[in-house]
């Protein structure tokens, strides 16, 4: 199943930056799929759709069979990253790092790395807390990336029955 043009997916089970995709969204009228385990709170917005998939990896095969061009992925899920990264989805972690092509493969060994690590007992560090510039970054990295997206995919208002409403005029 192909992803409809302009959706925001949401790997939301401990996304610290649900608020800032809502602002986005809302901005762009874009269609939010908050994506999760268990249920969580999600405005009650027409754009914003909460889907629940219960079970381990059950929410990340979701998001994954869903992404493609067009789609913008919000995780800090790794592996999910990669396959949606594969399936040519926008993919941004909740820093507002963008992951690329060129920089998957190097994340994924480190992420192997240090989960054999902490098998093995030694202590390792989690990632560093959400700091206000953190949210900032990602604010402006997801709108820059929700830009790139709107100008590969939608059709040009100048076109043949082209209109204004994702023209952002």
């Amino acid at each position: 199943m192909n992803a409809p043009l302009l959706t925001i997916y949401v790997d939301a089970d401990a996304c610290p930056v649900k608020d800032e995709v809502y602002k986005v969204a809302r901005r762009y009228r874009i269609h939010v799929a908050v994506v999760a385990n268990a249920a969580l709170r999600v405005p009650p917005e027409a754009l914003i759709e909460l889907v629940i998939r219960p079970g381990f990896g059950a929410a990340d095969d979701w998001i994954a069979e869903r992404a493609g061009p067009g789609a913008v992925v919000v995780t800090a899920d790794i592996p999910l990253a990669a396959r949606c990264l594969a399936k040519e989805a926008l993919v941004l972690d909740p820093k507002g790092r963008l992951f690329t092509d060129n920089d998957i493969g190097s994340a994924l060994a480190m992420r192997d790395l240090m989960d054999e690590l902490r098998q093995r007992g030694t202590a390792t560090a989690g990632p560093a807390p959400m700091t206000p510039k953190d949210r900032s970054r990602f604010l402006s990295k997801l709108d820059e990336a929700v830009n790139a997206v709107r100008r590969l995919h939608l059709p040009r208002n100048d076109s043949p029955g082209g209109d204004n409403l994702h023209s952002g005029r």
